[in-house]
């Protein structure tokens, strides 16, 4: 898998993540397993979304010549 997720919107991901799933365990309420997809996607910094839609905001990486 290639990178699609760039690091300003992998913290966003994460922290979005983060805020559902513990709504969901604060008020107990089975919503917060959603807080899974932008969690794991942000971790991973790859979105299967992103790719069909043909969205990438990974910078390309830059080779280093030796």
């Amino acid at each position: 898998m290639e990178c699609n997720v760039g690091t300003t919107e992998r913290v966003i991901r994460i922290a979005a993540g983060i805020v559902i799933l513990l709504a969901g365990l604060v008020y107990r309420n089975w919503w917060g397993i959603v807080g899974l997809a932008p969690l794991i996607t942000g971790a991973i910094a790859y979105c299967p979304v992103s790719k069909i839609l043909g969205i990438n905001t990974c910078k390309p990486r830059e080779e280093t010549s030796k």
